[in-house]
């Protein structure tokens, strides 16, 4: 990476046209690339100036530049902002308590989700700052569950927009409202959603835009992702939730869903529209709980339906980097913790055995990621590492003979009929009796499934049963942490779908991990933004997934987690993202060029560009030259923006 040398600061080469540095009485200005050094640089010196050519009123209703009581008696003066604020000048870190103090005041989880809602619109450096001071407090506030509650009242909690609606039967105008969003290198990452699918809660129409934010959100908290260089799309093509249809507050299309053709050709418009307009970009598509999709070019998919999640992944994934949170994003968090298991139960990775229980979107996107994993580290081909894969749905074990009932993503995984000729395949006990699995994951959403008669006989087989019950929300799972460490005498390696407190066994203590898509989609995200990728084929996640389980507590202790906390996601994702740039750089896929080669520099140069909530100085800037950052116009959150010409 080339650097510039002023005064006594060293500075990455890379810059950004609406923003400016001053060190030692000098100025730098580069031609932006697709990531604001002057954000990352130096700030440790808080010698960073960020362009501004708003004022007054205005100036305070742009989140991105909105400081509040923090604006300096400086700012004050050169922005006209005497007599719109209180006198005394604040920090962030006494903006950040009074916050908290607020926060904590709310009455219910959906009161605070409002909240914080309130707060991003008005000042995003608080909210990040705020959610950083109290992750682990406030994730399933601004996420999952409260995020679904959140979705479901969208219509009825409406007070201004954010992000980009899309109208099925508008599909001429979506270049245009796709290309509002700024000029080709403004825009890194995109996540949509059609809302059909969410968070577990079914189909919620044009409040999908919701889940779009959200997962920004922790993009954002966990990598650093730049909050003004990402767009959130709902994709609106009507909906089947007959509640929001005789609702007359709800604000999407109150139409039944169209499908077939016409949405084909709407999810089609939608992503040429979006290369043409950030031909840099990357896209994160998200289906549901169960079945979602994400891209990589930089656009994010979230929630779309369970047939629409695999063939709209299968069908793109060959022309540019894309990424399915559930399909894809479970399945590598999930295999992170098989590999850290791997490590306690010393039994390698392809000499295992896998029963899956669901085989929906999320439990085939799981069986995928094991068996490139298998073939990667083996040498066997993906047949041969199918094989070590047994899947369990509705109609019992997969078999060929059922093909009619089976979905293309589960056809890879069904049994020959004769495997299991006399033998009874119909129920999960008896699948687990004659497989005798090292891993039991659980994606079925059908509580207690998991019986103590199912565990015990898995256990009388595997020293360390690995075992996995990751439906949600908690209500669903298939089993009881506690009751599979008591039902297997404190033996069980265990991971879950939510959070669970640690559980014991003749006085010792066993922490149950949580595979939470979090600590794996910002890292992946941020590596593929990085690296400019052209795709994101089976290999780069692999080593995404190694690069995760490498940080896996248990490797130290075999009684701690499987995977890391939440709370250091972001060191997680700088080591997810340097393991997806060096694979990028080793497939030759990346477009970004000077990427260091040392992993130590390679750190750093990834740590540069990660965003961290803290306030810079303004320089005031003329508006016949500002940039849309510059006028307070950039990103989803703001409420005004000019358009293109």
């Amino acid at each position: 990476m080339h650097f510039f040398n002023i005064g006594s600061v060293t500075l990455p080469k890379r810059a950004v046209d609406h923003a400016a540095v001053s060190v030692a009485g000098q100025s730098l200005h580069e031609p932006r690339s697709h990531y604001d050094f002057l954000e990352f640089g130096c700030r440790a010196l808080n010698q960073l100036l960020l362009r501004c050519c708003t004022k007054s009123s205005s100036l305070l209703r742009s989140p991105y530049l909105n400081k509040g009581s923090a604006f300096t008696p400086e700012e004050r003066h050169e922005f006209k902002l005497h007599g719109l604020l209180p006198p005394n000048v604040q920090t962030l870190e006494e903006q950040v308590e009074r916050a908290y103090a607020q926060y904590s005041n709310c009455g219910d989880a959906l009161a605070k989700n409002t909240f914080m809602t309130s707060m991003k619109e008005q000042n995003e450096v608080l909210y990040y700052g705020l959610i950083q001071d109290h992750l682990k407090e406030m994730f399933p506030i601004i996420y999952t569950p409260t995020e679904g509650e959140a979705i479901q009242n969208y219509s009825r909690l409406f007070r201004r927009p954010e992000g980009c609606f899309l109208n099925i039967f508008d599909q001429d105008r979506i270049e245009d409202n796709i290309a509002q969003w700024g000029e080709p290198d403004d825009v890194d990452l995109v996540v949509v959603s059609d809302g059909e699918q969410i968070l577990g809660i079914g189909d919620q129409g044009v409040g999908g835009i919701l889940i779009s934010v959200a997962k920004l959100v922790i993009y954002t908290l966990c990598s650093g992702i730049h909050p003004t260089r990402t767009l959130p799309v709902v994709l609106d093509c009507g909906t089947d939730n007959h509640e929001l249809l005789n609702d007359e507050l709800y604000l999407g299309l109150r139409q039944p869903r169209v499908r077939g053709e016409e949405y084909d050709n709407f999810v089609s418009t939608f992503v040429q529209s979006v290369r043409k307009s950030y031909p840099k970009a990357y896209i994160h598509f998200v289906s549901s709980h169960t079945n979602t999709i994400c891209m990589f070019t930089h656009h994010q998919q979230e929630d779309f339906g369970l047939h629409n999640a695999r063939r709209i992944l299968d069908k793109y994934q060959p022309e540019i980097a894309c990424f399915n949170d559930d399909v894809q994003g479970t399945g590598c968090v999930t295999l992170a913790a098989i590999m850290a298991a791997s490590h306690v139960s010393k039994v390698k990775l392809q000499d295992m055995r896998f029963v899956l229980f669901g085989s929906g979107t999320a439990g085939t996107g799981i069986a995928d990621q094991i068996k490139d994993a298998i073939a990667h580290e083996s040498g066997k081909s993906k047949d041969e590492a199918g094989q070590q894969i047994w899947c369990v749905d509705k109609p019992g074990l997969l078999l060929k003979s059922k093909k009619d009932q089976l979905t293309p993503a589960q056809m890879p995984y069904a049994r020959d009929d004769q495997e299991w000729e006399g033998k009874d395949h119909n129920d999960l006990l008896s699948v687990v009796r004659e497989v005798k699995p090292h891993v039991l994951i659980g994606t079925s959403t059908k509580p207690k499934t998991f019986t103590k008669e199912v565990v015990q006989e898995m256990a009388k087989h595997v020293d360390r049963p690995i075992i996995f019950p990751l439906s949600n929300p908690t209500r669903l799972h298939e089993a009881d942490p506690r009751d599979i460490n008591k039902w297997t005498e404190g033996r069980a390696l265990i991971a879950t779908g939510s959070p669970f407190p640690p559980v014991e066994h003749d006085g010792v203590q066993y922490e149950v991990a949580e595979c939470n898509n979090s600590v794996t989609f910002p890292g992946i995200g941020l590596g593929a933004v990085l690296s400019r990728t052209r795709l994101l084929p089976p290999s780069m996640l692999v080593a995404a997934t190694k690069a995760l389980a490498a940080q896996a507590p248990a490797l130290k202790d075999p009684n701690a987690g499987l995977l890391p906390d939440v709370t250091d996601v972001r060191e997680i994702s700088v080591q997810i993202a340097k393991a997806v740039i060096q694979q990028a750089v080793k497939e030759g896929l990346n477009q970004e060029k000077d990427i260091p080669e040392d992993d130590a520099d390679l750190e750093e140069w990834i740590r540069e560009q990660m965003w961290d909530a803290q306030y810079r100085p303004l320089k005031k800037v003329e508006r016949d030259s500002a940039s849309a950052h510059a006028k307070g116009e950039a990103g989803s959150a703001t409420s005004h923006r000019s358009a293109k010409v």
